[in-house]
């Protein structure tokens, strides 16, 4: 029997201590050339409301293919907007080792490549932070930077005001109107269903570092050209050229790929004001999952 493993099952063994050096691992041999992966496959079931995301990866340690649902009309209700399932193969057999919920798997990995990369790029000392988007992408985006920034202050902006005082209340954050939150913060991150800029690069101070995860689909935004024009990382060149609207809308030149910058290939000052434009990838659920599947044989 194969085994099927839970959200529950993943979220007891799953830690950011050991995913964000597996996902720095992961983008460096994506970066390299050592990982087969298409970019991402997205099925319009509805335009706006309902996708389906087909991605496989094939790495030296592992193998698999998620399915990702993202339903932007499950906003508000009990459903998540993301579902997903992971199937992970071993590489140099084919033999099938687990099927696992993917959503948690989806969640947390995104957070720890934001993680990695902020390492690397924001301001030394960094102690404010900003979080524009109040949903699961802030909660999972807190714990992550938590362990590699040590925050003085958090912030917190949603399009809804009361979402964000709720959020601020249950994370000792202090929810604030947008143009505020940004201003003066070391480490802002965009987690939003945006499809218009709302994030403006004036409001940005110098050095400041965004991670900017949400408005996954190419006419959508999240960040206006002001912001774009700063120091450009992503994690696929070949994904957000298809996938960001930030990218081809903002015709932003890419400074370097994260699996660069965790290879020691590309290096921007710590005094540059950075983007890092993320739309996920394969090869980061297929590496997560190996660690889930290893964690879980060992009890």
């Amino acid at each position: 029997m194969i085994p099927t493993l839970s959200e529950a099952d993943v979220a007891k063994v799953l830690k950011y201590e050991a995913l964000i050096p597996a996902m720095e691992r992961a983008l460096a041999a994506f970066s390299a050339g050592r990982v087969i992966q298409p970019v991402r496959n997205m099925l319009t079931i509805e335009e706006g409301q309902r996708f389906l995301g087909i991605m496989p990866a094939v790495t030296d340690e592992a193998m698999g293919a998620k399915l990702v649902s993202f339903y932007p009309k499950n906003a508000g209700s009990q459903v998540p907007t993301h579902t997903a399932m992971i199937m992970l193969f071993e590489p140099q057999t084919g033999q099938p080792l687990a099927f696992m919920d993917g959503r948690l798997i989806t969640e947390m990995r995104t957070a720890a490549v934001s993680a990695a990369v902020t390492k690397r790029l924001a301001p030394e000392d960094s102690r404010v932070l900003a979080l524009l988007g109040s949903g699961v992408q802030a909660h999972a985006h807190l714990q992550a930077l938590r362990q590699v920034c040590a925050f003085d202050e958090v912030r917190v902006w949603s399009r809804t005001a009361e979402n964000a005082k709720r959020f601020a209340a249950q994370h000792r954050a202090e929810a604030m109107d947008l143009e505020a939150a940004v201003r003066g913060a070391d480490v802002i991150v965009t987690a939003t269903a945006a499809t218009e800029p709302f994030l403006r690069g004036e409001w940005l101070k110098q050095g400041a570092h965004v991670n900017a995860v949400g408005a996954p689909r190419p006419t959508w935004r999240e960040l206006d050209d002001a912001a774009m024009r700063n120091t450009l990382v992503v994690d696929s060149r070949e994904a957000v050229l298809k996938e960001s609207g930030d990218v081809i809308l903002s015709k932003a030149a890419i400074f370097a790929e994260a699996g660069e910058l965790f290879a020691g290939l590309k290096d921007p000052p710590r005094t540059a004001t950075t983007i890092f434009k993320s739309v996920g990838m394969a090869v980061e659920d297929i590496a997560a999952a190996r660690l889930v599947y290893e964690a879980a044989a060992l009890g």
